[in-house]
């Protein structure tokens, strides 16, 4: 059974920038398509970026031009560089495939204050 473990968030002032990471067991990793989501208390979890296994990329209007996935899948390991943070972006961080294949993690908390 696959895990993930994701870690590096933090409480940060607007305008800032973190590096998320997303560790996942297992050699399987590498064949999916994963993605970061995120949840904001009272609101439904949603896609925020998605990485190929080779790469291409894609990103939710919000953060477009702001925040970068990247992977590495020898580490089997997703990565999510947001810059210029915002309050909006404060919430609950997760990656997990694009079908939500894996059991979820614990997540990540970010805090932005403006």
């Amino acid at each position: 059974q696959v895990q993930l473990v994701e870690s590096g968030g933090g409480l940060v002032q607007s305008g800032g920038s973190l590096r998320l990471s997303c560790a996942a067991s297992g050699s399987i990793f590498s064949f999916h398509v994963m993605g970061w989501y995120r949840q904001a208390p009272g609101k439904r979890r949603e896609l925020v970026a998605t990485i190929t296994s080779d790469g291409s990329t894609n990103y939710a209007d919000s953060v477009k031009g702001r925040f970068t996935i990247s992977r590495d899948n020898p580490k089997n390991t997703v990565y999510l560089q947001m810059n210029s943070l915002k309050p909006e972006d404060t919430a609950v961080y997760y990656c997990n495939t694009d079908t939500w294949r894996f059991p979820w993690g614990q997540g990540t908390q970010v805090t932005v204050s403006s």
